[in-house]
Formats: C-alpha cells, structure tokens, sequence
C-alpha cells in the first residue's frame, strides 16, 4: 500500500465508525485493502504514539526480561499489528523468540501476523492460541473503546498471565480515566513502571481533580508537516497533525523491575506557557499539583518545559505551587547500574 493507491472511501468509513461509536459494535475490517490503507494512516498514527512511550520507558531504564530463554510476546486485539511490530523493533528483534497476534477479526489477525512475519523472519510470528501459558510481555493497543464485558474478562485472563504489560490508548479524557481505575484496579498484582513516579493511588481519580485525565503527547516526525501525502490526509480526515495525545500504562510484576524515586515527577499533559510563567499539572507521590515555573528566575527550565520534546519528567522543590528549582530528570550512572537513589537532587535552574 501506498499513498498513490490510498483507499479513501474506507478510511472514511472507518473514521466514521471511530468517532460514532460504531467500531464497538463489530468487526469493521471488510478487507486486506481495509487493513494497509489504516496501517499507513492511522496505524502509522499509533506508531508514533508507541515511540513516545517507548521513549520513556528507555529513559527509566525499563525493558522485558525473562530467564534463560527469549521473550514470549502477544499483542491482544491487534488491529494491523503496528503496536507488536514498534515493540519488538525497539527493544530489538533478537531478544525475541516469538509474537503471537490476537483479534476478533481474523482478517485483521491474518493481515498483522504476515506484516510481522515480513519484518522479522527469524522470529516465530502466528497467531495467539490463549492457552495458559506465561506471557513475558502482553502488548495492548487502542482497546477500550471496543470492549465488550466479555472482551474485557479474556483481557484480565491475558493480564492475570502476563509478567508485563505495554498498554496504549487515546488521550481522550474517557478513554484515559477509565485506562487511570484499571490501573489502580492492578497494582495489587503489578509495579507500575509509567506514566507514574509513584506506586501509590492515582491522584487524579480524587473528587477535587475531575476536570484532569492522564494524558500525554507524542512528538511528531520531522518532515511530517511537510509532506504532501500527510497534509492531504489531515485536511480529508480533519484532524489537527500538529497533536497527538496518548495514554497509557507500563506494568510489571517484577520486585526487581526499574522503578524511579518516588519524588519524582511527571507532567500531564503539556505546559501552558504565558509571559511570565508556565503552568505545569506535576503528578507526584503526594498527590497532583498545578505549578507555576516562573520565567524569572527559572528561567532555564521555563525555556526548556516550552522547548523538550522529551518525556516530561522531572526532579524539582515547590513551595505551594511555586517550583523554586528543578530540572528534566537524567538516569545517573548509578541507575543505569541498577542502585537507585532514594532522593535524586533536583537540577538547579537560574
């Protein structure tokens, strides 16, 4: 599939059953064609959302691990399977022994598993058989919108054997506060690796915080709004190229997993710039935070919340909600070592 041979009347039947709510009511791939012209467009989309979060989670020195052998990955409703391909190529094809793909379309699940098998032939790629054999990472992408009460029950069992779980999701306000109650619905069973710095209940599900919901957004390719095809595709399908706003969860049931110092912090959303200040929503340990960083004299973090396409991670002191110093959390050598400092200093800004 290509740009020139682009099926736009599916697309926009997709589109329409995304945004109608019309995709949970059954399968909507009708063909292969279906299926490519998505994985260019909006599979590509996701993709972009995965290297985001891919991203951080090499910034805090996670990855999946097992003993004496190589990795055993689902993705669980795989669409076109651009999720399970993005994992696999990060974390590096050779630490994998086999990706097995499921959805309840079996064509979609014929189109991932021959796109997966193309990219990386020396692993065993077929389909999921959901037997209760361990899984060392379950990739889940795009779901919930879609799930019904028995989806979501096969999902738990999927999650009740997997020792991790990379789950991605749209940054609607929905859609991320339900993926915020499964997640305090699993940390009796798993470590949370990201988005939080913490272990503790999300702060956002307090009455006082309704108007939040965890969310983030990736940055988008250099060149993307220079390309033709992609313009196209914006103005046809009417979305703003320019945000792309995601959730999502990383899981592990490991005690040994990378997990940060809980005084760490972590951006929602994105900072809001004004003359003389930036306002940041800082989920930490204690709870949710709205901040200023004043452009004086903060000045270096106040450039850099406006300039990082980095995770928003952070190490800083505030008084209320004035930040008075802080900076973009770095792993020291002692991390990347394994030894975690308990209180990592913050960065002085001037």
């Amino acid at each position: 599939m290509n740009w020139e041979k682009l099926d736009w009347e599916a697309l926009d039947r997709l589109r329409a059953g995304f945004l109608g709510g019309t995709a949970a009511d059954g399968v909507y791939w009708k063909s292969l064609s279906d299926l490519a012209a998505y994985d260019l467009t909006y599979g590509e989309r996701i993709g972009w959302k995965w290297d985001a979060v891919l991203a951080e989670l090499r910034l805090r020195g996670w990855k999946p691990s097992c003993r004496d052998r190589a990795l055993r990955a689902v993705d669980w409703g795989c669409g076109s399977g651009i999720a399970g391909r993005r994992v696999v190529d990060f974390f590096g094809p050779d630490r994998f022994g086999s990706l097995q793909l499921m959805d309840h379309s079996p064509l979609a699940q014929t189109y991932a598993i021959d796109r997966a098998r193309a990219a990386f032939p020396a692993i065993q790629v077929d389909a999921w058989p959901q037997t209760s054999e361990t899984v060392d990472l379950l990739i889940v992408s795009h779901v919930l919108n879609e799930l019904s009460f028995d989806a979501q029950t096969a999902l738990k069992a999927a999650m009740a054997r997997a020792a991790a779980v990379l789950w991605v999701e749209p940054g609607t306000s929905d859609v991320a506060r339900t993926l915020q109650r499964w997640r305090n619905d699993l940390t009796g069973e798993f470590r949370v690796i990201a988005p939080c710095p913490h272990q503790a209940p999300c702060g956002l599900l307090t009455p006082e915080n309704a108007r939040h919901w965890c969310h983030h957004f990736a940055p988008i390719p250099a060149g993307v709004f220079a390309d033709r095809d992609w313009v196209k595709f914006g103005q046809r399908a009417g979305i703003d190229l320019r945000s792309l706003p995601y959730a999502f969860l990383a899981l592990d049931r490991s005690a040994k997993a990378a997990v940060l110092p809980e005084n760490l912090a972590r951006v929602i959303g994105r900072p809001e710039h004004f003359k003389p200040y930036a306002r940041v929503l800082s989920c930490e340990r204690e709870g949710v935070y709205e901040l200023r960083i004043m452009k004086r004299p903060t000045a270096a973090l106040y450039k850099q919340l406006e300039r990082t396409k980095a995770p928003l991670l952070y190490a800083w002191r505030h008084d209320g909600e004035r930040v008075l110093e802080g900076g973009p959390y770095e792993r020291s050598d002692a991390e990347q070592q394994g030894a975690i400092p308990e209180h990592p200093e913050p960065t002085k800004v001037v």
